[in-house]
């Protein structure tokens, strides 16, 4: 496993950036610049990185290629397409996005988006993406969620399947699989199905906690890592078993405080 946070320490340079994750006993990184950095800015960071032998576990993109509003989906795609080719450029493991939203929240849960068009229209912009930069270095993957697809290690394997590119990867959170109590409580058995059905696509995954809440209807929110019901000891031995070197990133915490804790708490587990 190497180990990273979706944070970045406080720092005065590239060089300071590295040092600070790897003295926290950090593995990889998430690359903190955007696609229209100064190109001389970007190769201090994927340099300094390399240096401190930190992997690139991956560059995001956060947005919805899906929004229903023209314009704000073609500025969307767009920064779909030049974040792959910075993550293509610097070597990450890959770039990450959700797949889209029917409605004006980016992330938000609306019918449209388990509906067969726009599957279709994710399967299509993956495609049209993976045929533009044609990565080597890195995979373009799709971050599960419980309000859109992919939403199991099933829809998962069916996207893999049907957009058909040696360019689309995995990208592993289980807690955004948490879909229902059983689930929840049997998170072992959905953690080791994920990694028997897509283990050699998987590139990164993210790493939390989560609690089911007792009252009605069902409320599953994320939590610190240790503090809800997660197995994160058998998750990250599965993740392990498949890749020695996996990137797992603990993100969603309020402050490095926080992070620091947590960081702690995962290398101190019997793995």
């Amino acid at each position: 496993m190497r180990l990273a946070i979706a944070a970045a320490f406080p720092h005065t340079s590239p060089e300071e950036w590295a040092m600070l994750h790897r003295e926290a006993g950090l593995g990889a990184v998430v690359f903190p610049l955007a696609w229209n950095a100064p190109v001389a800015q970007i190769d201090r960071y994927a340099e300094a990185a390399r240096a401190c032998d930190l992997k690139i576990a991956e560059v995001g993109i956060w947005n919805n290629p899906m929004d229903p509003d023209p314009a704000k989906r073609t500025e969307n795609r767009t920064r779909c397409l030049r974040q792959l080719e910075l993550a293509e450029y610097v070597g990450a493991c890959c770039c990450v996005n959700i797949s889209g939203a029917a409605g004006e929240v980016w992330d938000g849960s609306y019918a449209e988006n388990y509906s067969p068009r726009m599957y279709e229209e994710i399967v299509t912009f993956a495609q049209y993406l993976l045929d533009q930069v044609k990565p080597v270095r890195t995979r373009y993957t799709l971050e599960p969620m419980p309000h859109m697809l992919p939403d199991s290690p099933e829809s998962y394997a069916g996207l893999l399947r049907d957009v058909d590119r040696p360019g689309f990867g995995v990208h592993v959170d289980i807690v955004n699989m948490l879909v229902s109590p059983r689930v929840y409580y049997e998170n072992r058995e959905l953690v080791s199905r994920t990694f028997r059905l897509l283990g050699p696509h998987i590139t990164s995954c993210h790493v939390k906690d989560a609690i089911l809440d007792h009252s009605l209807t069902v409320s599953i929110r994320e939590t610190e890592c240790g503090q809800g019901g997660l197995d994160l000891a058998h998750y990250i031995r599965e993740a392990e078993h498949v890749n020695p070197e996996m990137p797992m990133i603990i993100e969603h915490l309020p402050g490095l405080d926080s992070y620091r804790r947590a960081i702690d708490y995962v290398k101190g587990l019997k793995i």
